[in-house]
């Protein structure tokens, strides 16, 4: 009996050192534990695919309920987005022939793009679906959630315009009660800087990002229904 426990620890010990030392994908150890959503499978490495053109949902839902595509979980580095090409995929972004991770600490909260909405320079935006940060505990990669939108972190990337929305999941976390980002400072002291902070240096030094301030939830709102609007117009 002994022997059989002993042979089985020896087995358990070199499936571990295995996972440790397995050759990393794009340069990041552990980076295939990141989970992602049940309702995707991955295609290879580096994209995920499912059933669902995630673009073809409404931005905001009947019962007023706003829709966020979760790209890079809480804590993670691997810049992952929504395709371009095949909006049924999530696929790791390539920069310089190798896969993009982010040269920082990790995500502060959950980021990803809203569906269904399109904000054009003219109109303030960057030409892509609206970027989203939703606070709280890592989300799986693909996942599609319930947000509630509180506010608008307004930037600036190598002066253009480059906002990024503020949520809150509608339930099942800490902030799911979170309904203004005064709330959020009152009772989250420090949560809101660290995300000023984390977006105006996570490019670096040389980066080009610059932060103005944060916005209420009644600007963020119109800058969604802007950006849903203009998508569903030919």
């Amino acid at each position: 009996m002994r022997n059989k426990i002993l042979l089985a620890s020896l087995m358990y010990a070199s499936m571990l050192t295995t996972t440790v030392h397995a050759e990393p994908l794009g340069g990041l150890a552990f980076s295939e534990t990141t989970p992602h959503s049940s309702s995707m499978t991955m295609k290879d490495d580096f994209t995920l695919v499912g059933d669902q053109d995630l673009m073809a949902m409404d931005a905001i839902n009947s019962n007023g309920v706003v829709s966020a595509i979760i790209e890079i979980p809480t804590g993670t580095s691997a810049k992952w987005e929504v395709s371009k090409e095949d909006t049924k995929a999530v696929y790791w972004e390539y920069k310089n022939d190798a896969p993009r991770v982010v040269n920082y600490l990790g995500y502060p909260g959950n980021y990803g793009a809203i569906p269904g909405t399109d904000l054009p320079k003219e109109m303030g935006g960057d030409g892509d679906p609206l970027d989203v940060i939703v606070l709280g505990q890592a989300i799986p990669r693909g996942e599609i959630v319930d947000v509630r939108v509180i506010g608008v972190l307004k930037m600036l990337d190598v002066g253009e315009q480059d906002d990024k929305l503020i949520a809150v999941l509608t339930q099942g976390s800490p902030f799911a009660h979170v309904e203004s980002m005064t709330q959020l400072d009152s009772e989250f002291p420090g949560v809101s800087q660290i995300i000023d902070i984390w977006f105006a240096n996570y490019k670096g030094p040389d980066g080009g990002m610059e932060g103005l301030g944060f916005e209420d939830a009644e600007s963020a709102l119109a800058v969604l229904e802007a950006a849903a609007e203009n998508f569903s117009t030919p």
